[in-house]
C-alpha cells in the first residue's frame, strides 16, 4: 500500500511567484487552487500505483486515470496561511478491479510544528485509452494492522456510496421523517388568515430558495485541458467553488469559511470548446452554516441541448454567533433540493 506513497510541496512561503497565484484578498489562500492541486496529486498517486515494474519513464502508461468522485474533503478549523509552504502527502488506500481510493493530507507549519490542514478522499478510475472501457488496476495488498484498517475503511466507503446511490431522491421517495419535515416547513409558510394552501408568506429571518440562485457561464478553452484533451477536473472544481463561495458570501453578507467538500461526481467529461453553465444555490441552512449546491451542465450551441456533467456540494460556516438566514423551499422540486442538501450536510 505504501508503494504508492507520494509527497509534494506547494511553495507558498519559499516562492513568491507561486504565492501570488494562491493569495486571496484577505489573509488566506484561494481554496479553489488547492482543489486543483489535490486533483493533480490524486492522478499522480494513482499512476504510481498502476505503473508496472517493467515500465520506464520513457513509456506511456497503458491506461488512462480520471477522477470519478471526490468522496469527501474535511478541513480543520485553523486557516491555511499564504506565507508558509504546504506539504502534500498521500497514497492509495483501497483498490477494486478498475477503481482506486486515494487518501491525501495537507500539512503546514504552525507555531513550530506541522499541523494538518485537511484530509481528502478521491475515487479514481482506470480506462483503456483506445476502447474507453474500464481497465484493470494493480491489486492492493495491505501490510500490517494500520494498512488493513485503511483498506477496510475504503471497502466500507464503497458500500456506503452504493447504498446512498440506491436511496437518492432521484430514485426513491423521501423517508417518513423527511416528508413530515417538508410538510412542517410548508405549514410555516401559509398565511393563517387566508385559509388557503396557495397563499404563501415568508417567515421572519428567512428567504425563499428560488431567490438564492446565482449562475455563471464559462467557455472551455484548450488552456484548461488535461492529458486526454478533456477539461481538467480540478479546474471545474475551482470554478464551482468560487461561484459557491460568492453566492454564500452574498447570502450571509459576510465572509464564509469552507468547512467540507462532499460527493462531487464526475458524470461525463467536459469537451474542449464546450459552453459550461454553473448554477449555485443555497439548499440548506443550520445555525451559522449553510449548504451550497452547484449544478454543472454543458450546452450544445448548435441544437441548444443540455447535459449534466457534475454536481458539487460545499459546506460553509460563517463562524458568527448569529444564525444565518433560514432558506425555505417553495415548490416540490425545491423541497427535494432541501432534503438532498440536508443529507449531505449531515453526512
Amino acid at each position: 500500500m505504501k508503494d504508492s506513497y507520494q509527497e509534494a510541496v506547494i511553495p507558498l512561503g519559499s516562492n513568491p511567484t507561486t504565492r501570488e497565484k494562491y493569495v486571496n484578498f484577505y489573509e488566506g489562500i484561494r481554496f479553489g487552487r488547492i482543489l486543483e492541486d489535490l486533483d493533480t496529486f490524486a492522478v499522480l498517486i494513482s499512476y504510481t500505483h498502476t505503473t508496472h515494474d517493467d515500465q520506464t519513464s520513457d513509456h506511456k502508461s497503458p491506461i488512462a486515470i480520471v477522477t470519478a468522485l471526490v468522496d469527501r474533503i474535511e478541513l480543520e478549523e485553523h486557516p491555511i496561511k499564504a506565507d508558509k509552504d504546504i506539504l502534500m502527502s498521500g497514497h492509495v488506500t483501497w483498490a477494486g478491479s478498475s477503481s482506486l481510493e486515494v487518501t491525501m493530507k495537507l500539512r503546514q507549519e504552525y507555531e513550530g510544528s506541522l499541523r494538518q490542514l485537511l484530509e481528502a478522499k478521491f475515487v479514481m478510475v482506470a480506462r483503456n485509452p483506445v476502447t474507453k472501457k474500464s481497465a484493470p488496476v494493480n491489486k492492493l495488498q495491505p501490510v500490517g494492522p494500520e494498512e488493513e484498517s485503511l483498506f477496510k475503511l475504503g471497502e466500507s466507503s464503497k458500500k456506503k456510496r452504493q447504498l446512498e446511490g440506491e436511496r437518492t431522491l432521484l430514485k426513491t421517495p423521501p423517508s417518513e421523517e423527511e416528508r413530515e419535515q417538508i410538510h412542517k416547513l410548508f405549514l410555516q409558510t401559509l398565511d393563517s388568515s387566508a385559509s388557503s394552501f396557495r397563499v404563501r408568506v415568508k417567515p421572519d429571518n428567512s428567504e425563499w430558495m428560488e431567490k438564492t440562485l446565482l449562475k455563471n457561464l464559462t467557455i472551455c478553452f484548450p488552456e484548461q485541458r488535461n492529458l486526454y484533451n478533456k477539461i481538467f477536473g480540478g479546474y471545474l472544481m475551482r470554478k464551482a467553488f468560487e461561484l459557491a463561495w460568492t453566492n454564500a458570501a452574498m447570502y450571509c453578507k459576510s465572509r464564509p469559511y469552507v468547512k467540507a467538500v462532499d460527493d462531487i461526481l464526475f458524470m461525463k467529461p467536459v469537451e474542449v470548446g464546450s459552453v459550461l453553465f454553473l448554477s449555485s444555490q443555497v439548499v440548506y441552512t443550520s445555525g451559522s452554516m449553510l449548504q451550497m449546491k452547484v449544478h454543472a451542465e454543458v450546452v450544445n450551441v448548435v441544437d441548444c441541448t443540455r447535459a449534466t456533467t457534475n454536481n458539487f456540494y460545499f459546506t460553509f460556516d460563517t463562524r458568527q454567533n448569529e444564525d444565518v438566514t433560514t432558506v425555505l423551499p417553495k415548490s416540490y422540486a425545491e423541497s427535494m433540493l432541501y432534503l438532498d442538501g440536508k443529507r449531505h450536510f449531515e453526512s
